[in-house]
């Protein structure tokens, strides 16, 4: 705390943000690179210099992300004139509440910092660094994972499996011949690249098989496969409930490789 304290007047290096945050200095350069949290300054020697103000604003891009708004998005909410800290704390800890169970010390001083901005008007930075923290240290150090799926033609694929199965439509990449290159989509909040075939990627149309499968979990494993059905999608079968606890089932798409699709089993009571 006395390194937080005494950083009040002139603010704080880049590598002493990191300690506070528990936010990696490649994030916050990455921050500062794409514009999302430019410091406030620099010292003699060049390295960047983060102010209140950047706390607060580091703040609102943590609760936003956790919120699962993506940069994108974020983008567009910081520099809203009626952003209020107090909303977006409150807001950030029903979600918490809500999604975490393990999160109930974090919500706690959500709380607490709601209550200090109720009766202050504002929230110290040490109240900010201890939030930003905790909030990362729920999480592991993995921060999401990407899923890379080899097609021979992308856009065709990008597009049935928009269609066919829901995920969501990210951006489609072209080279200077206007040959797709890179497809993205997203099941919830985590990644899917499209990869083009060659060199050492193969779709398992040339190959004759497959020797990896994609499993994403759905509200309704049934209301899932009905929608992929009547969409055309290549189903193995119906969904089946499973030892492991989900009911699942599996489809094939237009190049061969396999996505299993599933929902949690409700537990029966007793």
């Amino acid at each position: 705390m006395e390194q937080a304290e005494a950083a009040h007047v002139c603010g704080w290096k880049v590598g002493q943000l990191a300690e506070l945050t528990a936010v990696t200095v490649r994030t916050l350069r990455h921050y500062d690179q794409t514009g999302l949290l430019r410091p406030a300054g620099q010292t003699a020697g060049g390295h960047r210099l983060y102010n209140r103000e950047n706390v607060r604003r580091l703040y609102r891009i943590l609760a936003l992300r956790r919120l699962r708004f993506s940069l994108a998005e974020i983008r567009s909410f910081l520099d809203n004139p009626e952003w209020d800290l107090a909303s977006m704390v409150a807001r950030h800890t029903e979600e918490i509440d809500r999604d975490i169970a393990a999160a109930s010390r974090l919500s706690a001083h959500l709380r607490a910092i709601d209550a200090e901005i109720t009766r202050s008007g504002d929230a110290p930075p040490d109240t900010l660094f201890l939030i930003m923290e905790e909030m990362t240290m729920l999480d592991t150090p993995i921060r999401s994972t990407t899923t890379l799926v080899v097609y021979d033609d992308l856009a065709p694929a990008h597009a049935y499996l928009t269609e066919t199965f829901g995920l969501t439509a990210g951006s489609l990449t072209h080279d200077a011949d206007g040959r797709v290159v890179h497809g993205e989509l997203y099941a919830g909040d985590q990644s899917i690249w499209l990869h083009p075939a060659g060199n050492d990627y193969s779709s398992p149309q040339d190959l004759g098989g497959v020797s990896r499968m994609i499993v994403i979990a759905v509200d309704d494993a049934d209301a899932h496969h009905a929608y992929a059905e009547e969409h055309g999608a290549d189903v193995l079968g119906p969904p089946v409930d499973q030892p492991y606890g989900v009911r699942e089932y599996g489809a094939r798409d237009l190049e061969g490789h396999l996505w299993y699709f599933h929902s949690p089993l409700e537990s029966s009571s007793s």
